[in-house]
């Protein structure tokens, strides 16, 4: 097992850790629909990808209060 030889101070572990933080994401215009979506994926509001339409999008199904 690997065993430590001293003891790491709160110090260096942190500075070790300093480039563990997340990353905001980047997301860019769909220019089909101008909705904000992921860079190189398909637009999950319009479902286009490439100037081209790749996934047919249904319209939200209205539910009444007595089926649910």
């Amino acid at each position: 097992m690997a065993v430590q030889q001293n003891k790491v101070s709160k110090s260096r572990r942190n500075n070790r850790r300093a480039h563990d933080a997340l990353v905001a994401a980047n997301p860019n215009e769909c220019g089909n629909c101008g909705e904000l979506k992921r860079p190189h994926h398909v637009c999950p509001s319009c479902g286009h990808y490439a100037d081209r339409q790749v996934v047919a999008v249904t319209d939200e199904i209205e539910l009444d209060e007595d089926a649910a």
